[in-house]
């Protein structure tokens, strides 16, 4: 079992029994809750199933109450852990946390009623690692979107770990335990009160361990540390229990995932590596930019972490392990939000079979416009290529080429012109052709599964059948819950010969 860190003391040491939780028992009414069976007993807390006395409704949500085991001495940490999560969990919403239910006050006793996750955490998959390269993407995938979700509203987990993880049926991943985690909007009483660092051994960042506590990539560190666990079987920096043995992070870099794991693609320990780097400014600015990497493999753009076969050599870590010494982070402290709106992704939805040539280049100068603002944006150009919902599609055209990769090469020579203005690298800038019946559906999948922040688009002059069907550009600024900007030629420049009407725009 992983061991977490706190101050004054390591761990959860304490002496003597439990009070009071040592009176409940199954049949125990606690406020308006029935205690019904214990399910877990922990370090820090019990867990309880129970049901809600007298419910009223036809639907009962299966429910779990976390009652802290206070021991003799009142550790300081386990207290004040519990009183964080008491303050978080009911500022989340959505599917990748549990619902909030109620809280009991330390005055009484202190409980939390939350949504019981049916599903089962993620930490007994460590004891099968190392895992198929597919199961590996699909669970770094699932739970970087998860994470990224957390960090939209403002929270820094600082807990990523296998068994602070679950998924529900349909596969989406929730994140639990949200003890040593930083709200924005909230007051930080770990910061306050303690003065080691906080966190799981083997997950910390090095900005953890430098005591830095509000930066959003300590959590794609600790994902990118679950990924190298169930990639090779081992953990890159160890499982150490001082606060010594975490700082060796800052300057002794991990055995190559692909020394210990031949079968590992290059693009995966590139992935992998990227997001180890011990500079959170070197890293993935965002966990929704993980996720679109792991979603399209294709798109990784690969550097020198992608070769690496071997440690770096003594002379180059003696150099990090004297620069470490006494090293104050260097990164601005910012907060979460903050952080998000610096590197966003901004989805060009570019009509590379109608749209006229006017509407293309205004379109691409909008982008560019956009693009140059947002210096840390990512900018995914997509297309959509439009197929039958019932019957076989030509894939070919006439000369026998693929319909597909023709709009791929159009897409990217439609881009070129913003990545030389801008000198984008080829991990900023990524190409995508969709293959779908319905071209606004395919934009908003994209961008709901992708966390896509800003959706730039082009529509045409409108027409009678247009106003009758309904265009594309109309249906994703109705349905999308992000922002989109819809660019159109100038009037005069618009006038196109007639196109299908198919739902292009």
């Amino acid at each position: 079992m992983d061991s977490k860190l706190y101050s004054p003391s390591l761990g959860y040491a304490g002496s003597g029994g439990d009070n009071p939780v040592s009176a409940l028992k199954p049949g125990s009414i606690v406020d308006r809750f029935e205690l019904l069976e214990k399910l877990h007993v922990g370090g820090m807390a019990h867990i309880w199933r129970v049901q809600e006395v007298n419910h009223q409704g036809d639907s009962r949500l299966p429910l779990i109450m976390k009652v802290p085991r206070i021991k003799g001495g009142e550790d300081p940490a386990t207290i004040v852990g519990f009183e964080v999560e008491m303050m978080i969990l009911p500022m989340l919403r959505g599917r990748h946390v549990p619902q909030f239910i109620a809280k009991g006050d330390f005055t009484r006793q202190p409980y939390i009623v939350m949504e019981r996750i049916e599903g089962h955490s993620l930490r007994p998959r460590l004891d099968d690692a190392p895992l198929a390269i597919d199961e590996v993407i699909e669970i770094g995938s699932r739970v970087a979107t998860a994470v990224h979700e957390l960090h939209r509203q403002n929270l820094v987990h600082l807990d990523i770990k296998p068994s602070n993880i679950m998924f529900r049926g349909d596969g989406t991943a929730v994140l639990v335990d949200f003890g040593l985690s930083r709200h924005d909007h909230l007051p930080d009483l770990l910061d306050e009160e303690f003065t080691l660092p906080m966190g799981t051994g083997p997950y910390m960042s090095p900005e953890q361990v430098q005591f830095v506590r509000n930066d959003p990539r300590s959590d794609l560190f600790a994902l990118g540390v679950m990924l190298y666990h169930f990639t090779t079987g081992e953990r890159p920096f160890g499982a150490p229990d001082s606060v010594r043995g975490l700082r060796r992070r800052l300057y002794i870099d991990p055995v190559p995932p692909r020394s210990l794991r031949p079968d590992c693609p290059p693009w995966l320990q590139e992935v992998i590596l990227h997001c180890l780097e011990v500079q959170p400014e070197r890293r993935y600015q965002t966990a929704a930019q993980l996720a679109l990497d792991l979603q399209d493999p294709g798109q990784v753009a690969l550097t020198r972490r992608a070769e690496k076969t071997q440690k770096s050599g003594a002379i180059k870590t003696f150099k990090r392990w004297f620069f470490a010494l006494g090293a104050e982070p260097a990164h601005e402290r910012v907060k979460v939000a903050e952080q998000l709106e610096r590197s966003p992704i901004i989805l060009a939805a570019v009509d590379i079979d109608h749209a006229t040539t006017a509407l293309l280049q205004q379109l691409r100068e909008t982008v560019r416009r956009i693009v140059l603002t947002e210096p840390g944006a990512r900018l995914a150009c997509v297309s959509v290529m439009k197929i039958a919902r019932i019957g076989v599609d030509d894939l070919v055209d006439a000369d026998g080429r693929s319909r597909h990769v023709k709009q791929l090469v159009a897409l990217k020579h439609w881009a070129r012109p913003i990545s030389k203005a801008l000198n984008l690298d080829e991990g900023r800038l990524t190409f995508h052709v969709l293959e779908a019946p319905d071209v606004a559906d395919a934009l908003l999948e994209f961008s709901q599964r992708n966390q896509v922040d800003h959706i730039v688009m082009g529509a045409r002059a409108s027409s009678s059948l247009r106003r009758l069907l309904g265009s594309v550009s109309s249906q994703v600024v109705a349905q999308a819950d992000r922002t989109v900007t819809v660019v159109r030629a100038p009037a005069a420049s618009d006038a196109a010969p007639p196109t299908p009407t198919d739902g292009s725009r």
